[in-house]
């Protein structure tokens, strides 16, 4: 084949430089020179049946693995199919590297009848992710992939977008593409206010960790701190696992356990904007001091006044921390039995319509098995509260933006992560129908991935919301496939299961098939709340 080298094959190897070995998308008219150099530089390539799939597979990826996820689309259709993905790992905080091709240079907004023309396809990407960018030369290009990773080193993970124009793309590359810049180091907490909080936490008597997204790489750490203290440790749901969940000082997740939180004469926020989506506006109110630890200076404050903020890096700060406090002798005990009062109430608080699903999955499969979850009731009224999780990065849900259709393709990117690695998507019917045909994607790569459908016969969650306003259901009862039938005709398995013991048992056992199964159980439309 030609050896010509263009800059596309020069952005390849700067991904590859930067550590980038697998890459989601769909080929395109546009895009093709962003092709020329990926196998050549061992860039495994994942097509899936539509972009918003490659997002979402993208993110799960890179929330399993820790490292950031790659998509590569065409020109408008194919950037604009990938947008809810974008938006999601903006809100979710998930490195997210999106490359497409975009109108020549000086074409921009000239409206002048080009194949997928849009008024202005970078503004419309911008909304949706930390920042988009245009570079206007091949070595513009190559260094905005270099300092996409390099921020990523220092700054908050959130998704960015590069729109290389496309006789920028074409142009032919001479010479070597230069390696990657030596990263900086993330900031580091100022010694004088690792002093304050380590006085302001070891004079307090109730004591409560708060652990976000932001804390997923200083679990250790955070326990030490926990322990020091004798502190319960509640999580968001992006921080779930990061201290394991059968700790005795793990004391669920929020909104649930907010009243423990509220009760705290101190509470430590480490990596959390304590956003909406987690934790319902007029829930969390402590009264007793504040301090936050982000890596983003404008999450200090946001959602919750912090009465000692810090700007610095969670593991840094935390590991700094430990060898500051001091607790009183029956702290670890006292703390422990919060704990232990607060999970009790968090379980009688939750729906237990879904609880007997994730207790029979839990029973049956491996103990560090990731569970891709969606914008589904058996997920955030399920998973969330009931399942307990011994390590970080093994429950992918879409939170903050809340979009449906993330589970199957998300659990694709986390199988990919790691071929030893047990993934099982676990989510609603109505989800399911956004993103069915990935089975195909599955399929195709023979990934060993149960995909267990709870069928409730349409979009739940909106049927309780009209009855709780008093409107008779509309709209949310759906006709759906036999998705036996469905997953068969994509190259899968398919059963029919009668309750959740079965279930869990087709799960364990599908994580040895040698193709994707999909097991559904219909409880049928689930009888409104009181």
């Amino acid at each position: 084949m030609n050896a010509r080298h263009t800059t596309g094959t020069a952005m390849a190897r700067a991904l590859a430089a930067n550590g980038a070995t697998l890459a989601f998308g769909i080929p395109g008219t546009h895009n093709l020179e962003l092709y020329r150099g990926m196998a050549a530089v061992g860039i495994r390539h994942v097509v899936t049946r539509h972009e918003q799939g490659a997002g979402y597979a993208a993110d799960g990826y890179a929330r399993v693995s820790g490292r950031p996820g790659l998509v590569v689309t065409t020109s408008g259709p194919g950037l604009m199919n990938a947008m809810a993905a974008m938006a999601t790992a903006y809100a979710d905080s998930v490195p997210l590297l999106v490359i497409s091709p975009g109108v020549p240079t000086g074409r921009e907004r000239a409206d002048f009848g080009w194949l997928h023309e849009m008024k202005d396809q970078r503004a419309a990407a911008d909304g949706a992710v930390a920042r988009s960018l245009r570079p206007g030369t091949p070595d513009q290009a190559v260094a905005a992939v270099h300092e996409t990773f390099a921020r990523w080193a220092v700054e908050r993970p959130r998704p960015v977008h590069i729109e290389v124009p496309l006789d920028v793309l074409e142009v032919d590359w001479d010479g070597e593409v230069p390696p990657p810049p030596r990263h900086a180091r993330r900031a580091a907490p100022a010694p004088e206010a690792v002093a304050e909080a380590a006085q302001l936490l070891s004079a307090s008597q109730r004591p409560v960790l708060v652990a976000g997204g932001g804390s997923l790489e200083a679990g250790r750490s955070l326990r030490a701190v926990a322990e020091a203290l004798g502190a319960p440790v509640v999580t968001t749901t992006a921080g779930k696992g990061v201290l394991d969940e059968e700790h005795p000082l793990s004391a669920g997740v929020l909104p649930g356990a907010s009243g423990l939180v509220n009760e705290a004469d101190a509470v430590l926020v480490v990596g959390s904007e304590l956003g909406e989506s987690e934790i319902p506006a007029g829930t969390l109110s402590p009264s007793g001091v504040v301090i936050r630890i982000d890596l983003d200076p404008a999450q200090l404050h946001k959602n919750l006044r912090a009465t000692l903020p810090i700007h610095a890096d969670a593991r840094e700060t935390l590991t700094a921390l430990v060898p500051r406090l001091t607790a009183g002798g029956e702290a670890a005990e006292r703390g422990g039995r919060r704990a232990a009062e607060a999970r009790a109430r968090l379980l009688d608080q939750g729906d237990g319509r879904w609880r007997g699903i994730q207790e029979a999955l839990r029973a049956e499969l491996p103990r560090d098995v990731v569970i891709a979850g969606d914008s589904s009731q058996v997920s955030y009224l399920g998973t969330a509260p009931y399942w307990r999780f011994s390590a970080p990065r093994r429950y992918l849900v879409p939170v903050g933006y809340s979009t449906l259709g993330y589970g199957v393709p998300a659990a694709i990117g986390a199988r990919l992560s790691d071929p030893a690695r047990p993934v099982v998507a676990l989510l609603g019917d109505g989800a399911f129908m956004f993103s069915a045909q990935e089975l195909l994607t599955a399929s195709e790569l023979g990934l060993p991935l149960p995909v267990v459908v709870m069928d409730n016969h349409g979009f739940g969650e909106i049927r309780q919301n009209m009855l709780d306003r008093d409107i008779a259901p509309y709209a949310v009862d759906l006709a759906r496939p036999d998705f036996t039938e469905l997953a068969r005709s994509m190259g899968c398995h398919g059963v029919r299961v009668a309750d959740a013991a079965e279930a869990a048992k087709e799960a364990a056992a599908a994580l040895t098939a040698s193709k994707p199964t999909v097991i559904v159980l219909d409880t049928g439309p689930m009888a409104p709340l009181p």
